[in-house]
């Protein structure tokens, strides 16, 4: 059996479809959760059994240092304005070298939340804002 090696959490891009946005710092929310309904069969049966119901996706969450582009921003205010934009957008994991290892297709997607940098004359960090999208399927392909 071919043992496999363990893919690197730390180096990722998000493509909206036209290729990579932005310098992210953190992905989370990756998830699907299929509810378990609890079914008792008729005659006698002594265990309940587990049916397969609804499907939720996470919503995912980004982080990313702020820079001039305003690709993201402008995509949230079509939400804000009432005019939600859905689109097919991909977290892709990747090698040092730029190669991809695998990606998460999201379907449906678009922009739910958004938390700005937070500020500090003290400090000496960089400015990281934080975006979450609802999506309605997550493959990976």
């Amino acid at each position: 059996m071919a043992q496999n090696d363990i893919y690197r959490a730390y180096n990722f891009v998000l493509d909206l479809g036209e290729g990579p946005v932005g310098y992210f710092t953190e992905v989370s929310g990756l998830s699907i959760d299929v509810e378990a309904i609890n079914y008792r069969e008729g005659g006698g049966a002594p265990a309940v059994r587990k049916l397969a119901g609804r499907v939720a996706y996470g919503d995912v969450t980004l982080k990313w240092g702020l820079t001039a582009s305003r690709e993201l921003w402008d995509w949230l205010m079509t939400a804000v304005s009432g005019n939600v934009s859905r689109r097919h957008l991909s977290v892709i994991l990747v090698e040092p070298s730029g190669k991809e290892l695998t990606r998460w297709n999201l379907t449906d997607a678009w922009p739910t939340t958004w938390r700005g940098a937070q500020m500090d004359a003290l400090k000496n960090e960089a400015a990281i804002e934080t975006i979450s999208f609802a999506c309605e399927g997550i493959e990976r392909a």
